[in-house]
């Protein structure tokens, strides 16, 4: 999710399959699948099935800023905890999926699994949405009750994770830090050589699991994952007061 200037916005779109029907935008032509043209002359590329709005000479992503008065500045960080929805008009069997846990791993669309000891009952949290929570230093973890809380990382392939309750334990190579969540945005990945989120669809030679998976994409592994599709990944407020879980699973 990046700030993207119109010279580079020129190339952005290349390869993104069969041009459809042009249209004009000013001077240019554009196949309409691929670009946005605002005040018939500037053109945004769609990137994530989104079409990037305008600001003063840049395209940018609403996920991660605004424009105000010509001047692009970033959205506020979330300070509360939050849900997670897929984003992307063009898979729309997926556009509007909430983000789950289960199997220690966070999947698109799909069911929340959690557990929570009798010893706890009748106070266990309701456990059945997925929540996170924004930490420090581009940390992110997942809003829970268990002590010690459940850490979100990036596995040594980009597979997002969190950490067993009651453990610490990441893959040799995780990544743990470089996260951002935005008001009224999107979860970020800032990671340096990160190219966004992409959900991958099931199959034999993928993780195990029915759901479409969720992947950070980068410089490293983008050709494996050249079968997934660009998505982002839309923050809403969890709407309850507590730990949306005890633990999850």
């Amino acid at each position: 999710m990046t700030r993207i200037t119109l010279a580079a916005a020129a190339f952005f779109g290349l390869g993104h399959g069969v041009m459809g029907a042009l249209e004009q935008c000013g001077q240019a032509q554009y196949d309409p699948a691929n670009y946005v043209c605002w005040e018939n002359q500037f053109l945004c590329p769609v990137t994530a099935g989104e079409g990037l709005s305008y600001c003063s000479g840049a395209c940018y992503s609403k996920f991660m800023y605004t424009c105000n008065n010509n001047i692009l500045t970033l959205l506020p960080p979330s300070e509360s905890a939050f849900t997670l929805t897929v984003s992307n008009p063009a898979l729309p069997q997926l556009d509007g999926k909430p983000v789950t846990a289960q199997g220690l791993r966070l999947w698109l669309g799909g069911e929340t699994k959690s557990y929570c000891p009798s010893v706890v009952d009748p106070n266990c949290p309701p456990g059945n949405v997925t929540s996170i929570v924004a930490g420090g230093f581009g940390g992110a973890g997942m809003n829970t009750m268990v002590p010690g809380g459940q850490q979100v990382y990036l596995t040594p392939d980009w597979n997002v994770g969190y950490t067993q309750a009651h453990s610490a334990y990441m893959p040799s190579g995780s990544t743990s830090t470089g996260f951002a969540a935005y008001q009224g945005g999107g979860f970020i990945n800032l990671n340096g050589n990160g190219w966004g989120w992409v959900a991958c669809p099931p199959r034999a030679s993928g993780p195990a699991g029915p759901e479409w998976t969720l992947f950070g994409r980068n410089s490293t592994n983008a050709e494996s994952l050249n079968y997934c599709t660009p998505i982002n990944l839309k923050v809403t407020p969890y709407a309850g007061q507590w730990a949306a879980a005890w633990q999850y699973t």
